[in-house]
């Protein structure tokens, strides 16, 4: 990644951090008409709902809508249950023709952490131009390679997002590059070549999509995955940044959870608890500082951690439902981790690999010193580009399984 890429990215995942609340829009009391499902959804998993155009702001100037088609989609996936929903998402196509090899390939692009109310759909963010993740898009669009980027389950549209819900996100993830290959005038196709990319809980929807692909949309030309910081055991986060300025991912997560199981959370939490819980419900990632560095202890009706809450059932089956790695991808994977990563320990992503490696999956391991989580993306996203390039090459891929 050029040095002015580098740079814009760290601008933007500081703003993502530090960006004070009232840059952010109020929740509507009532989703726009575009996020409301019918009530009736169509028959096959990926189908669109219905479609518009998008403006897309990956520059201040707004520049890239001359290179891009955007448009933003609602389409049919499924829960973790398997009962149909609809989810909302974006699909970027570059305007210029493809000039590699067969079909254009599309990216299924699985994002980062962006909070659990309506307001931080990554399909509504970038017409505000606050999505960070529009730095990372960049450079596989300018490689050609069309985009397909899942909202998930419940953010955008109605209900709670169900944040870490493996299934759920793995689904979604899948069902976006279907609802792109049959979106009118994308110029995509069944026949195009897939990759899945994301990183943080992008790579936890990535590399659910990856394991879930042979059996839930085994049609789609898979190639391989890249899927950085993995939080692929829930149960290390807590220790890691429980009274952290990232304190605010568990609450995002038992209230996912707690959403996708049916889980009354109230009798769980004491007063204070039950207010924070109800003010974080409306958060994007850009409110973490509402409950940085508070200890889960204060806020639990006896006094517990929620690293001691999740050991307990009903929570502890939920998270042990997360966990990723009981099942190999049948494509290859580039799983990379930063030892210094201070939201998901290297530990989890080495892990990860090993248990893949272990199911006979081909796994590359790219272990980096970069300072802290949001360092650790920039490695991930400049090693995703000549990763997937070679996949889509047909390039047999390196395996560090062996080593591990």
């Amino acid at each position: 990644m050029p040095s002015s890429r580098l740079t814009a990215a760290l601008a933007a995942l500081a703003t993502a951090v530090l960006v004070p609340l009232a840059a952010v829009p109020a929740s509507a009391e009532e989703l726009p008409a575009f996020y409301q499902a019918p009530a009736t959804l169509p028959a096959a998993n990926g189908d669109l709902v219905r479609s518009e155009p998008m403006r897309f702001l990956l520059d201040p100037a707004g520049a890239s809508r001359v290179a891009v088609t955007s448009t933003r989609v609602l389409y049919r996936s499924t829960d973790r249950t398997g009962e149909p929903i609809a989810v909302s998402g974006s699909v970027f196509v570059p305007k210029a023709r493809w000039a590699g090899p067969g079909p254009r390939p599309v990216i299924g692009y699985a994002v980062g952490t962006q909070g659990i109310g309506d307001d931080c759909a990554p399909s509504r963010q970038f017409s505000e131009g606050l999505e960070y993740e529009g730095v990372f898009m960049s450079g596989l669009l300018a490689r050609g390679y069309a985009i397909a980027m899942t909202d998930y389950e419940g953010l955008g549209t109605a209900g709670m997002h169900t944040y870490m819900d493996r299934e759920s996100q793995g689904h979604a993830v899948l069902d976006a590059v279907r609802a792109a290959q049959r979106l009118p005038g994308s110029g995509l196709s069944a026949a195009s070549p897939v990759g899945l990319y994301g990183y943080s809980q992008g790579g936890a929807g990535s590399a659910s999509a990856a394991e879930l692909a042979p059996t839930y949309a085994p049609e789609l030309k898979v190639k391989g995955a890249v899927a950085g910081a993995v939080p692929a055991d829930l149960t290390a986060l807590p220790g890691a940044i429980d009274s952290s300025i990232f304190t605010e991912f568990l609450w995002f997560a038992i209230a996912g959870q707690t959403a996708s199981y049916g889980v009354d959370i109230d009798p769980y939490l004491n007063d204070a608890g039950r207010a924070l819980y109800a003010e974080i419900a409306d958060d994007c990632v850009f409110d973490l500082f509402n409950a940085a560095f508070r200890s889960s202890e204060d806020y639990t009706a006896d006094g517990v951690s929620l690293g001691g809450l999740i050991a307990r059932e009903p929570f502890r089956t939920m998270i042990d439902d997360q966990r990723i790695g009981r099942r190999a991808p049948a494509v290859p994977v580039l799983v990379t981790h930063s030892l210094l990563d201070d939201v998901v320990p290297y530990r989890v992503g080495k892990q990860l690999a090993k248990d893949w490696c272990a199911g006979g999956a081909t796994v590359r391991l790219s272990t980096n010193a970069s300072p802290g989580h949001i360092g650790g993306m920039l490695n991930n996203a400049a090693e995703v580009y000549g990763y997937l390039e070679a996949r889509f090459a047909g390039v047999p891929a390196v395996s560090s399984c062996r080593r591990l």
